[in-house]
């Protein structure tokens, strides 16, 4: 308990001692070994927090190993070095610290929280983690058991069939095309050696990306990178090719016996490097963004009763970019919600938005930025994000301007560019009333 305690005030002081958004100056740092990284300093109290991006994510899965990217993550806090899982994480615990391992598509992700008295046995820890990881079976049995219920449940849930279905379609053979946590039959056959294997392909510098935030100086910062990273191998598996958005205008039903129709809908979308891509994150905002002020959640929502929520958001991975959006609606009102959107869509394409809705959407987007910078391990993770995104170093304070200087006459010509309403395909996962497929 006392160890808890101790976690818990760490990171409660670390969310009070934060410096204002504004006022955060990001130095680059490159260690003596060649590692670089981005850091904020705050010395304000005795806690770091390290953010590790490994490009390529669950798309290095070789064929046949779906979910070997996702599973070995999730192994990678199940012993390291001579720590079977159990005494690392009581280690883990005692100094403590914290780790958390992900996967997605595009990227494996490590995120440390450590105190400053125990920096050097936690980053000794992590480094075990990275370089020496056990696999040992019975982890891997386990952990592969707790992945083959998700996998079960996520079978039966609508949104995730959706999901499933709208990839597909969309990415075809590409590895976007289908989940990267694999299947029931892909991750049951999943041997130790493909753990290893898996790792292998991730954890190299040539994808490598670290935002580090707290009580650290640059040199320590360096040293302490050479320390965790050193020994990587320069390169790992090849990142695959782009995916071309093969997805058509249309409807597609998935019978699932529920009263409420589920449906995800998109197309092809815009990458996060396109110069349009401020007045497309403008427009997304005025159209479906989240707000109660949106287009599609007042015309869906507020003036017909639809639905509870519907939203739209641009999706810009590494390697293919789809604009999408979500909503829910009872199976005998969903034919008029896919109705409705439809319209504004193909409405907001061809007329525009106005200048209040324009200046609304600057308003909520830049006031709202600030508040993304919650936290050390926030923050460090937004480093990380900034140099996969290829961002200037300075974007944290530019950012809002770039927002506001988005043009009424640039966000409309953009609307016309991005919006495709003749290509817009719905996934509706349910028993549509006067719905049909039309593939």
């Amino acid at each position: 308990m006392k160890v808890l305690k101790s976690i818990a005030a760490a990171l409660t002081v670390c969310l009070l001692a934060l410096p204002a958004w504004a006022e955060i100056k990001i130095k680059e740092v490159t260690s003596p070994g060649g590692v670089t990284a981005w850091l904020v300093e705050d010395h304000s109290i005795p806690f770091t927090a390290l953010e590790l991006r490994f490009r390529g994510g669950t798309s290095l899965d070789k064929p046949g190993k779906r979910g070997a990217t996702y599973l070995m993550a999730g192994l990678l806090e199940e012993g390291a070095g001579p720590l079977a899982a159990q005494d690392y994480a009581r280690t883990v615990e005692s100094l403590a610290a914290g780790f958390s391992y992900d996967a997605d598509k595009d990227t494996v992700s490590i995120s440390a929280q450590f105190l400053s008295e125990n920096r050097d046995q936690a980053v000794d820890l992590l480094r075990q983690t990275i370089h020496e990881p056990r696999f040992d079976q019975d982890a891997l049995d386990r952990v592969r058991a707790q992945v083959l219920a998700g996998l079960r449940a996520d079978a039966k849930d609508p949104n995730d069939i959706a999901g499933r279905v709208f990839s597909q379609m969309a990415f075809g053979d590409h590895p976007y095309g289908t989940e990267g946590n694999g299947t029931i039959e892909s991750v049951t056959a999943l041997t130790r050696q493909d753990m290893f294997d898996a790792h292998d392909a991730v954890f190299a510098r040539d994808r490598l990306y670290v935002g580090a935030v707290g009580d650290i100086t640059e040199a320590e910062l360096g040293a302490l990178l050479d320390t965790l990273l050193g020994g990587l191998p320069d390169a790992g598996a090849p990142i695959p090719g782009a995916a071309e958005v093969t997805i058509d205008g249309g409807v597609t039903v998935v019978d699932y016996d529920t009263p409420q129709s589920v449906a995800l809908f998109g197309h092809a979308g815009i990458e996060r490097d396109d110069p349009r891509y401020f007045a497309a994150y403008l427009l997304n905002q005025i159209l479906g963004g989240g707000s109660f002020d949106s287009r599609l959640m007042s015309e869906v929502r507020e003036k017909r009763g639809l639905t509870y929520g519907v939203y739209s958001y641009l999706v810009p991975r590494d390697l293919g970019a789809v604009y999408m959006g979500s909503v829910a609606s009872a199976n005998g009102k969903i034919a008029e919600t896919v109705e409705v959107i439809q319209a504004e869509w193909a409405k907001l394409a061809v007329e525009g938005v106005t200048e209040k809705e324009l200046q609304d959407a600057k308003t909520y987007l830049t006031g709202a930025y600030p508040l993304r910078f919650d936290g050390n391990s926030r923050i460090a993770s937004i480093l990380a994000g900034m140099q996969m995104d290829d961002l200037p170093i300075d974007y944290v304070a530019t950012r809002n301007d770039k927002v506001n200087a988005v043009t009424l006459e640039e966000i409309n010509k953009v609307a016309a560019e991005i919006l495709l309403p003749d290509q817009l395909h719905f996934i509706v996962v349910g028993r549509p009333e006067g719905l049909q497929s039309t593939n």
